[in-house]
C-alpha cells in the first residue's frame, strides 16, 4: 500500500469513528425516546408494572410553536368543579398523576414545594391535578394524608388525557400552561421543585 492509500484509510477509520461517537451521543440525548427506558420501550414491554415513567426530561416550546388553547374542566375528586375557563390569564401548572404511580408519591413533596413558592409569590399562577386510572374516594384519600395544597380532576376514563394533544404519555407529567391556555413546558417524570418554579417563572417572563 503506498503511503498516500495509507493515509486515505487512516482518515476514513477517523472519520468512521467519528460519526459512531455522534451517534452515541445523540443516542444519550434522546433517552425519552430511544432506549429499553424511553416510554416507547415501556409501553412495549408488558411487564404489568402499571404505569410508563419518563425519566424528567424538560421540554419548553417557543411562543410560536405552541399548538391550541387547552380546554379542561370536569368534576374534581372531592366533589366540586374545575375549568380552565375560571383562571383566565393565568399560567396554570398540570400535574397527571396517580397514588398507585411511585414516581408520583415521590414528587408529590416537590409540587407542594413549588407551589407554595410559587403562589406565594405570583397571584397568577394555579395549579391543578389530573387523576387517573383510580376511583375518587383512592385519590381523596391520597391528597388527604399527603395534604396536597391544591385541587386535582378525577378520571374519567382517558376522555381528558385525549385533550391534552399526546403530551402526557408518561405518569407523572407535569404542563405548564401560558396565560392562553397553551403548553409551554413539560417534565415528563418526576420533577423537583426547583425545575418547576424555574419553568413557570420563564413562562411568567415570556
Amino acid at each position: 500500500m503506498t503511503g498516500r492509500a495509507r493515509r486515505a484509510a487512516g482518515g476514513a477509520r477517523l472519520a468512521w469513528a467519528a460519526a459512531g461517537l455522534g451517534l452515541m451521543l445523540t443516542a444519550a440525548a434522546c433517552g425519552t425516546t430511544s432506549g429499553a427506558n424511553s416510554v416507547a420501550a415501556q409501553a412495549r414491554a408488558g411487564d404489568r408494572k402499571g404505569y410508563v415513567s419518563g425519566d424528567g426530561s424538560v421540554e419548553r416550546i417557543d411562543r410560536a410553536d405552541r399548538g391550541r388553547p387547552l380546554t379542561v374542566a370536569g368534576p374534581t375528586v372531592d366533589g366540586r368543579t374545575w375549568s380552565l375557563q375560571e383562571h383566565p390569564g393565568q399560567v396554570v401548572v398540570l400535574n397527571v398523576w396517580g397514588s398507585w404511580c411511585p414516581p408520583c408519591i415521590t414528587e408529590t413533596p416537590e409540587l407542594d414545594k413549588a407551589y407554595r413558592t410559587l403562589t406565594g409569590r405570583f397571584k397568577d399562577v394555579a395549579f391543578i391535578g389530573l387523576d387517573t386510572k383510580e376511583s375518587p374516594e383512592s385519590a381523596m384519600a391520597f391528597i388527604r394524608a399527603n395534604r396536597v395544597p391544591y385541587p386535582s380532576l378525577a378520571y374519567d376514563g382517558g376522555q381528558r388525557m385525549i385533550s391534552l394533544d399526546g403530551k402526557a404519555p408518561a405518569t407523572p407529567t407535569t404542563l405548564v400552561l401560558d396565560r392562553q391556555h397553551r403548553i409551554a413546558a413539560r417534565v415528563l417524570g418526576p420533577l423537583t421543585a426547583s425545575t418547576l418554579v424555574g419553568l413557570v417563572e420563564d413562562v411568567r417572563a415570556a
